[in-house]
């Protein structure tokens, strides 16, 4: 093998080596990408879902604290005042 062969072989083993590092890096943002787009789904979820419980928790407060009672409705809790 000629000096002029063996540095193609070397260059085209050398770009495909390039190439799979690119694709490697690229599946690695992808892959990256999606992990914080299912953290930030599960980051609003538990906030929403605090902030739900919060302001039921407020409201039953409100409720007893005018001397009202909360009274399971059909789908919803309704403060009877006594």
């Amino acid at each position: 093998m000629n000096d002029q062969n063996k540095l193609t072989k070397h260059n085209a083993s050398t770009h495909d080596s390039d190439l799979r590092d690119q694709e490697i890096r690229a599946q690695q943002v992808s892959i990256k990408s999606w992990t914080q787009k299912i953290l930030v789904v599960l980051l609003c979820v538990a906030s929403f879902y605090g902030g739900w419980k919060s302001y039921e928790s407020n409201m039953v407060n409100e409720c007893t604290a005018n001397g009202g009672q909360m009274v399971e409705g059909q789908k919803t809790m309704i403060c009877q005042l006594s």
